[in-house]
């Protein structure tokens, strides 16, 4: 005589399709994000490239996993640019806090490289390391709400120029640590402001310029943490324009994981106009 399944039999089925759940819906959504990809790289006739730094979760326990610029990221990046064609545009779209100043010099420089269009696009920031790679660009393609960061180095806990200073304008003896920390500061500066000269003298622009964008990005005139507008960006004098393209917008959506209830809600539907022949919706009393 056959029984049908017990209760432990569906409990733990139950208990293996909630663990495995999680990583179909990252997959679905990887290629969500890979169909929208090749739509845009259609449309734009360039190879399409993401490093999007958001907070995701993991894809078994659910754990928040925050995300910066990383060796991985520069050995991905520059694997996709050695597979583009040398005449094919590149997009590169960053959303990004920054990260390891090494992965950011080596995404830049081999951008640089490239010998088609190079456009970086920024749909809502690109901060640090991020905005030393928008620099490698051809044209800066950012939101018209949409900010860069300024470049000085950080050691640990306190950005370079601020320990110059500090230096100069104490008195009295300093202890070794100071001055080696100083002395790191220096050196650090100084090979920032080469690799954004170097960067932006090959996009083209004169000398005198890229010594004014380096020195007001490098020199503690702002805070790290400040935004740089896309006006500000403009008064430098560096290509940028506001067209971003719908479509990486959409794909910025399908990045959205947040760990719990989100804090920003609205209905998503475009508001506008009532077009000819459609009944306006009334507003509630």
């Amino acid at each position: 005589m056959q029984h049908g399944p017990s209760f432990f039999d569906i409990f733990w089925l139950l208990i293996i399709f909630f663990s495995l759940w999680p990583i179909f819906q990252q997959k679905n959504l990887e290629w969500a994000r890979f169909r929208l990809i090749r739509e845009v790289e259609k449309k734009r006739k360039s190879r399409v490239i993401t490093m999007i730094h958001r907070q995701e979760r993991l894809a078994f326990m659910g754990f928040p996993l925050m995300r910066f610029i990383t060796i991985e990221d520069s050995e991905r990046i520059l694997r996709a640019i050695r597979m583009t064609p040398d005449d094919m545009p590149i997009d590169l779209i960053v959303h990004t806090p920054g990260g390891l100043a090494l992965a950011a010099t080596q995404i830049a420089s081999a951008l640089v490289k490239h010998k088609s269009t190079v456009r970086v696009i920024v749909p809502h920031y690109a901060m640090s390391g991020g905005t030393l790679i928008a620099l490698a660009a051809d044209e800066i393609v950012m939101d018209p709400n949409a900010v860069l960061g300024p470049l000085d180095p950080q050691l640990g806990q306190f950005p370079a120029p601020s320990i110059v200073k500090a230096l100069k304008t104490k008195k009295g003896q300093l202890k070794d640590e100071m001055l080696i920390l100083a002395d790191v500061a220096e050196k650090s500066l100084v090979q920032m402001k080469n690799t954004i000269l170097r960067i932006l003298t090959a996009k083209g622009y004169s000398k005198e310029k890229a010594e004014r964008v380096a020195d007001l990005l490098t020199s503690g005139y702002w805070t790290h943490d400040y935004p740089l507008t896309v006006d500000v960006i403009k008064e430098l004098g560096l290509n940028v324009s506001t067209e971003v393209p719908k479509e990486v917008y959409d794909l910025m959506e399908l990045y959205y994981q947040p760990t719990g209830q989100a804090a920003v809600q609205y209905i998503p539907v475009p508001y506008g106009e009532p077009k000819k022949g459609e009944v306006p919706v009334r507003k509630p009393h």
